[in-house]
């Protein structure tokens, strides 16, 4: 009976341990909220959500190295909607002032494809599991450095279906989940 019992509290005290680690985690955070967060969450969602956690850290995980490395911006938000930009036609021509001025990303010359596809970039069921998932890891590798370092510093990637012409010129270093990722050197 002693033993069941120490078991059963053992066990209890297991499952509390872990929802108290968890509590940011299953709290959401939003855009406003957390902008830095929010913007590697949405990376991660749009180009890698079907794949492994492995997966979606390498992806991350070359944000983070992207805001690290002096050719590119230095904010994650800067790093994810790096790309040719135009102006709207909203405010092309129009006597608004530089701050009012509305720029869009143009098609298909962005560094990350789901920023300037032309498709509605709306998470419709932020309530979902994988989307909670998606928001947890990227608190864990961005505050606590969880899998930091997967990607092997890679700067790129792409899938395997994909051939970009600069993947000839950087450095391979191989395949993580869905993608092939490499370092530019």
């Amino acid at each position: 009976m002693k033993l069941c019992l120490k078991k059963l509290c053992v066990g209890f005290l297991f499952i509390a341990t872990l929802l108290v680690s968890n509590v940011y985690a299953a709290e959401l955070y939003t855009q406003e909220q957390e902008p830095e967060l929010y913007c590697l969450a949405e990376n991660i969602y749009w180009e890698s959500h079907p794949d492994n956690l492995a997966g979606r850290a390498a992806v991350a995980d070359v944000v983070l190295n992207r805001v690290a490395d002096t050719r590119f911006p230095n904010t994650i938000c800067e790093v994810v909607r790096q790309g040719l930009t135009q102006e709207s036609w909203r405010t092309k021509g129009k006597e608004v002032s530089d701050v009012e001025r509305i720029y869009n990303p143009v098609r298909n010359m962005c560094q990350f494809s789901w920023w300037c596809d032309g498709k509605p970039d709306i998470i419709l069921n932020k309530d979902s599991k994988d989307w909670r998932n998606i928001q947890e890891l990227a608190y864990k590798i961005f505050t606590k450095g969880y899998l930091r370092g997967i990607s092997d510093n890679a700067t790129h990637y792409h899938a395997p279906y994909v051939h970009p012409e600069w993947n000839k010129r950087f450095e391979k270093k191989g395949r993580i989940g869905l993608h092939l990722f490499y370092r530019q050197n």
